[in-house]
């Protein structure tokens, strides 16, 4: 992956080319794919020109075509170099304009390694070495050894006001709370993809405090997350507390600066749900490895007692504002709110059957099946169960007893190719952008991310290069070809995001972010604006500013990394 730091020389580099009107992905194009480039109006042009890193002209050519904004009345021209395959550093000329352009092979390795790596700098309760680190190191903070009951959470056996432990896990986004539902689906995803994709992810090295024993980093990584999850169950009903959070989020300071008392919140039955099913595919990912078989049994019996709790209260919803009318300390953070809660069933019956083989869970898996396939999010993860059942059809390793899943894989092929057949009218020769609704909060990761693994799947269900070539042009958008100009990923582009909000990398007095960590995109809802500097537009597709300020549109969050690891890891696993 790329160094964690970056040198005076480097940010001036950066900030000398920020502004583009050449939007290119900035990461890099792989040798056999597509590469496309949009050119903004002012930097329009009759012919365009690559040059080599000597100089020498390698492609010169017209657009393909206009492309007309759906949102104003900007025309841009779409540049197709695609016949250049020889790997190595170039410069596409508009004009007056220049953009630097990558071929190389295994192009998004590197992001796919910094973000999981990015989880890794998100962990608590331990010290982040510089040996892992780089400057980036920091002390150990947030044990959560002394965490509270809230009243909300009480039972019988932990009336309010008892303390647990509950140490580890990673921070949830750019804020320093724990929250069940959001780390069980950031989990789920992950691990649904690591029984597509192994070997890739077996081979990845993240430089981690583990990197070295018996297992692979990826599923180290993860399991740092899981074992914070399993403290997180009551042991004397199964029931599963919602988050473990502070009352109100902390200020723009370090953990180890931060003084608020921690709770467990209330028991929910979405945080039941999503505890259970990941609990069970991980039993099931973690089983042949010889020094997980301890968790890999705790874990199932976790998951099948927060399943019992769950069908015994099936509609324990979190309601954060009623909540607060009865119960002090108010609590004021992030809700994960969930009244729909027919996805969390299917998933969670899915897994257990597919670890334990029970009918049982089979029939209530059916039952629950969904008619048709939705990208999956935290708020309906009914897209991850269906994972679980195309992961047998990818592997041929489908139970014969398995209920039938032709209507979904139908209902999966419509949706991709209604999204490829948007890109050839797209301002950005992408699959994703094209509506306004896109651009909704996290739209990099629920709106494009998810979109292209929704897309690897139809393509491993297909072998059809089209939904590779699509899912590439999402990573495509999130890399700067898109309205803003910026490669969303930190640490990577020559027009980076500098300033996430995230308190992690606002409060360390480094001028560089933690590197490998998703930002939110554009957002036309623009909920933070009078928190913020004024947006530079409010166009739907530019709907963003690179302020710290702006949680509505550059936030970082786990789950939307998730998407972009999943995502990377597994084009770079594909491309030909």
């Amino acid at each position: 992956m790329q160094r964690l730091t970056l040198s005076l020389l480097t940010l001036a580099a950066l900030a000398a080319s920020a502004q583009s009107p050449v939007k290119v992905n900035q990461v890099g194009y792989y040798p056999s794919e597509e590469k496309v480039a949009v050119i903004e109006p002012e930097a329009r042009q009759e012919t365009f020109t690559l040059k080599n890193s000597k100089g020498k002209t390698v492609w010169r050519g017209k657009a393909v075509r206009n492309a007309a904004s759906p949102f104003s009345n900007k025309t841009r021209q779409v540049v197709d170099f695609s016949r250049v395959t020889t790997p190595g550093t170039y410069t596409l000329t508009a004009g007056k304009h220049k953009q630097q352009v990558v071929i190389k092979p295994h192009a998004f390795a590197d992001v796919a390694t910094a973000s999981v790596k990015a989880f890794y700098l998100q962990r608590t309760a331990m010290p982040i070495q510089k040996e892992y680190a780089g400057d980036y190191a920091r002390p150990a903070a947030h044990p959560d050894d002394k965490v509270i009951v809230h009243p909300s959470a009480a039972s019988p056996q932990r009336p309010a006001g008892t303390v647990i432990a509950s140490p580890g896990g990673w921070y949830d986004a750019g804020d320093y709370n724990k929250y069940i539902v959001n780390s069980g689906f950031t989990c789920g995803l992950m691990l649904e993809n690591y029984l597509v994709n192994k070997a890739y992810y077996d081979s990845m090295r993240l430089n981690i405090p583990e990197s070295g024993n018996a297992i692979p980093d990826y599923l180290d990584e993860i399991m740092y997350n899981l074992q914070w999850m399993l403290t997180m169950q009551d042991p004397h009903d199964g029931g599963v507390y919602h988050k473990l959070t502070t009352p109100s989020f902390e200020g723009f300071v370090m953990p180890a600066e931060c003084r608020q008392p921690r709770y467990v919140v209330q028991k929910s039955t979405a945080a039941a749900l999503d505890f259970a099913a990941t609990m069970a595919l991980a039993a099931r990912v973690y089983a042949p490895y010889a020094e997980c078989s301890q968790f890999s049994k705790d874990a199932i019996k976790a998951a099948a007692k927060a399943y019992a709790w769950a069908v015994a209260h099936p509609s324990v919803a979190y309601r954060q504002g009623e909540m607060n009318k009865l119960h002090k300390p108010e609590i004021v953070t992030g809700a994960y709110d969930d009244e729909s809660l027919t996805d969390e069933f299917f998933w969670a019956a899915t897994e257990l059957y597919l670890t334990t083989g029970e009918e049982g869970y089979l029939l209530q898996s059916a039952a629950a099946m969904p008619r048709r396939f939705t990208v999956p999010t935290w708020g309906d993860v009914s897209g991850l169960g269906v994972m679980a059942w195309l992961n047998l059809d990818i592997s041929g390793k489908k139970p014969a007893d398995a209920p039938c899943t032709e209507q979904l894989k139908k209902s999966l092929k419509t949706y991709c190719d209604s999204v490829v057949n948007a890109i050839p009218a797209s301002s950005f020769g992408t699959p994703n952008g094209n509506s306004a609704e896109d651009f909704c909060w996290g739209s990099n990761s629920e709106r494009c991310a998810g979109m292209g693994i929704a897309l690897m799947y139809q393509y491993a269900l297909s072998n059809d290069a089209t939904y590779l070539t699509a899912a590439i042009a999402t990573c495509d958008y999130l890399f700067g070809r898109n309205a803003t100009g910026y490669c969303f990923v930190t640490g990577f582009g020559t027009q980076r995001v500098m300033n996430p909000h995230q308190r992690l990398s606002a409060a360390d007095g480094i001028a560089a972010p933690m590197p490998g960590f998703l930002a939110g995109g554009p957002n036309i809802g623009q909920q933070d604006k009078e928190y913020t500097p004024p947006y530079p537009s409010s166009l739907p597709d530019e709907s963003y500013q690179d302020h710290v300020s702006s949680y509505a549109s550059n936030e970082i969050a786990i789950n939307w990394n998730a998407y972009l690891a999943v995502l990377a890891a597994w084009i770079d696993a594909s491309a030909r």
